[in-house]
């Protein structure tokens, strides 16, 4: 899934600079898959530094042109992707759209919200992937719509084995510029997480499902 080393270790490292990872083994975080997690992934901070959002969106625009060429369409999946999808689409002088969890229940009752055709080949842009089941119910509204979803690109994954076999049965090709792999190599270099709490997301990371229950 990472598609440039040098990238995946520059963006982890701007990642914890920007106090975007916050850890918490005393009181867990709970995703909303229900799982309970010492660490949790804030990646809609970077909006909020210029230049780590202008690195992110070019260092999508270069990998996405180098994997797949220049699609499109690029969509973002709502609400986290929404933003950082909107600044891959202005650099790449693309059309956006975004997709919702579901269907509005009102108005014209969208799921997929902007203009694009069908048959157009599409990039999904996502903040982050977990478990993978709300980055795949995006592809598969677009899909739906008439989208050729050629694949997908998101700043960080966990890596987690449900994931990757969700994706392998999607049969979407995806590349992350980061993953929690180098994350953690990162954060040990700059002192980032206590001895305690490194035992505690190994231990997490190899079970995560069933983590403190």
């Amino acid at each position: 899934m990472i598609f440039n080393n040098t990238t995946a270790n520059k963006t982890a490292e701007l990642l914890l600079q920007i106090n975007a990872i916050k850890l918490n083994s005393e009181n867990p975080f709970t995703w909303a898959s229900g799982w309970k997690s010492p660490i949790y992934c804030d990646n809609r901070i970077i909006l909020s530094y210029p230049e780590v959002r202008g690195y992110i969106k070019n260092a999508f625009a270069e990998e996405i042109k180098a994997k797949f060429g220049t699609p499109d369409v690029i969509a973002g999946v709502a609400t986290g992707a929404i933003g950082i999808g909107m600044l891959v689409a202005e650099v790449m002088d693309l059309p956006f759209v975004y997709v919702r969890p579901e269907a509005k229940k009102h108005g014209r009752q969208n799921q997929v919200e902007g203009h694009f055709e069908k048959g157009q080949k599409v990039i999904v842009v996502e903040d982050l992937i977990s478990t993978g089941g709300s980055s795949l119910m995006a592809v598969e509204a677009l899909r739906n719509e008439g989208a050729d979803v050629i694949g997908m690109a998101a700043i960080f994954t966990y890596g987690f084995p449900v994931s990757v076999e969700k994706i392998t049965e999607a049969k979407l090709d995806v590349f992350t510029l980061s993953n929690y792999e180098f994350l953690i190599e990162q954060a040990i270099k700059l002192n980032y997480i206590p001895a305690n709490a490194l035992e505690d997301l190994k231990e997490w990371r190899t079970n995560p499902a069933q983590w403190r229950k």
